[in-house]
């Protein structure tokens, strides 16, 4: 839990390299803001699959 009460901003997050990196910071504590720009919904996926291991993960689409 190396990252405990630091939030980061994780863009490209629906999929690929920024669905792994989401999922790594989940891991490692960090609270996430997840950005999609192309499918949400695959952000919110990548967010259910960390949950277990992330406090509260945000999804925003802009």
């Amino acid at each position: 839990m190396r990252l405990a009460g630091r939030t980061a901003l994780v863009t490209g997050s629906s999929r690929g390299i920024g669905a792994a990196i989401a999922k790594r910071l989940a891991a490692e504590g960090a609270k996430l803001v997840l950005h999609a720009s192309s499918d949400p919904s695959k952000a919110e996926m990548v967010a259910a699959d960390a949950l277990p291991a992330a406090p509260p993960i945000s999804c925003w689409a802009i």
